[in-house]
């Protein structure tokens, strides 16, 4: 080992499990891959043995103790002197030691612990953007069921609800009432005793996620990407296509806009991620992450844009424009890419489907070709969404979704699927002109439901959420038969459309073949 290198720390983040997975240590892994090519001896700090950042040449030296604050103080203690410790590219666990080791002394590589601290506080976040005059959605901190219940009642409800300083979208609710409001404040005190509860209104729209870097001053965003699914799910578990398909040139100019003064502002050295919510042309700033998000490795592959490479070499001082690029929007690719996600609920007993605003994916692929529902279909082929071009389609779907759900059944029986639904949808499709057979529900008698799904006569599943807990009770035991058939089970409309569009592709397209992302990057 050479004793003249100067030494940096680098925290992973631990374990892999739902809402922190392998996009850290691909972080993790490229950041020490520029620390060594600049020059510098890397020590990484993991105890994951699945992942590459814990292999043996990875870093120089590798410590396979937890993150916790006197674990890697113990490290640090042993490994000093050195030039200071990069958090950003290990996930919340990582980020979550920022400020006890800046009270410990330690010297924070990078955005500053405060700079940190500022996208979770509340109060100071949103008096930045007051400042800045960046729109987000009404809503405030609270730390009582009482107050929660007053700030629902000045905002109106619904309301997205979740706890400061967790991941993946843990004990995050959307409440319709001050009963579930309670009830849920009881429940997330127990999981985050110490972190404010966040509540905002919940803008129904399209979201969008950016990542960007910043080296203090200039701003470089790789890209932008439009989830499918709209706002209320996680972005974890939503569909993302890249570039954006619907987004107005206006609205993507404010978003660049907004994150360049907010990452100069907030003093962000390295990567942010910004979650917007658009309402009309108008995005609204949900969620800011001043660290590496799980959309980094598919931009850097989608773009060709080196985004840890670019936000180490910031983090030791360089400027974006001295390393070659441009800052603001990085021009799009032309061949648009899917991110889709990948369930275990075969692997996870009792586990229900519904999409939401906490995080249930255990993975997650990539599909990429020439427009966006040939991409589209290889994201959902890959993902496991692998539905013949014509079959049987089994609805049920609550009476709030029933119009919105018309014109999307219309184009799977275009497609030539038989469409079953339960009785009150049937009604309802028939009425509108789309033939429909009827099946009984659970409670109505042999042969229903659940029969029907075991018969091996159903190729797809979409079942919407009712409000109604008794209907609700049913749709589980629906959704939980689907997953023991391995019928796709879809509970989004905005996925069923989706699907719909990437089987019109497949059936009247040109034969799909398969390239390398880097193939696809020199068209």
């Amino acid at each position: 080992m050479n004793e003249n290198k100067k030494k940096i720390i680098v925290l992973g983040s631990g374990p892999i499990r739902i809402g922190q997975g392998i996009e850290f240590d691909y972080g993790c892994v490229h950041c020490v891959w520029a620390l060594r090519e600049a020059g510098y001896e890397t020590i990484l700090i993991n105890n994951n043995p699945e992942t590459v950042s814990t292999d043996f040449d990875t870093s120089d030296r590798l410590y396979f103790e937890p993150l916790t604050l006197e674990d890697v103080l113990n490290v640090l203690e042993r490994e000093a002197p050195y030039e200071g410790v990069i958090v950003q590219f290990g996930g919340q666990t990582a980020i979550n030691l920022a400020r006890p080791l800046a009270e410990a002394g330690v010297r924070i590589l990078g955005s500053s612990a405060d700079s940190i601290d500022l996208a979770e506080d509340r109060e100071q976040f949103e008096a930045l953007l007051r400042r800045l005059d960046i729109p987000k959605p009404a809503g405030r901190a609270v730390t009582s069921p009482e107050a929660a219940v007053q700030v629902a009642h000045e905002i109106g409800y619904p309301c997205l609800v979740r706890p400061s300083y967790v991941l993946g979208g843990r004990a995050m609710e959307i409440v319709q009432s001050d009963e579930e409001l309670t009830a849920y404040m009881r429940y997330a005190v127990d999981v985050s005793p110490k972190a404010p509860i966040l509540i905002d209104r919940y803008v129904v729209g399209k979201e969008v996620e950016v990542d960007c870097i910043s080296d203090g001053v200039e701003c470089l965003l790789p890209g932008i990407m439009e989830h499918i699914e709209r706002a209320g799910v996680h972005s974890g578990d939503s569909m993302a296509v890249y570039p954006p398909q619907s987004i107005a040139p206006v609205t993507i100019g404010k978003m660049v806009d907004y994150a360049t003064r907010l990452a100069r502002e907030m003093h962000v050295v390295g990567v942010m991620n910004i979650q917007f919510v658009c309402e009309g042309d108008e995005p609204y700033i949900i969620e800011v992450n001043p660290r590496a998000s799980r959309t980094v490795p598919y931009l850097s592959k989608i773009t060709g844009v080196p985004m840890v490479q670019i936000a180490t070499r910031c983090l030791l001082g360089e400027s974006i424009a001295s390393q070659g690029y441009k800052p603001g929007l990085w021009p799009d690719q032309p061949n648009p890419a899917v991110k889709a996600p990948v369930f275990s609920f075969q692997k996870l007993a009792g586990v229900d489907i519904p999409l939401g605003p906490e995080m249930k994916s255990t993975g997650e692929i990539l599909g990429q070709d020439v427009d966006y529902p040939r991409a589209l279909y290889k994201a959902l082929l890959a993902a496991g969404i692998d539905i013949p071009l014509k079959g049987t389609l089994l609805a049920t779907l609550a009476d709030a979704d029933k119009s919105e759900a018309l014109p999307i059944l219309r184009e799977f029986a275009a497609l030539g699927y038989r469409i079953l639904a339960t009785s009150g949808t049937c009604r309802f499709l028939r009425a509108a002109g789309l033939d429909a057979e009827p099946v009984n529900k659970i409670r109505e008698g042999a042969p229903n439901l659940i029969d029907v799904l075991r018969s091996g006569r159903v190729d797809l599943l979409i079942n919407t959420i009712s409000k109604d807990r008794h209907i609700e009770r049913e749709g589980a035991e629906i959704r939980r038969a689907s997953v023991e058939q391995n019928i796709p089970c879809l509970t989004s409309l905005d996925t069923a459309r989706a699907l719909a569009l990437a089987l019109e592709a497949r059936k009247n397209g040109d034969p799909f073949d398969v390239r390398t992302v880097d193939e696809y990057l020199k068209k």
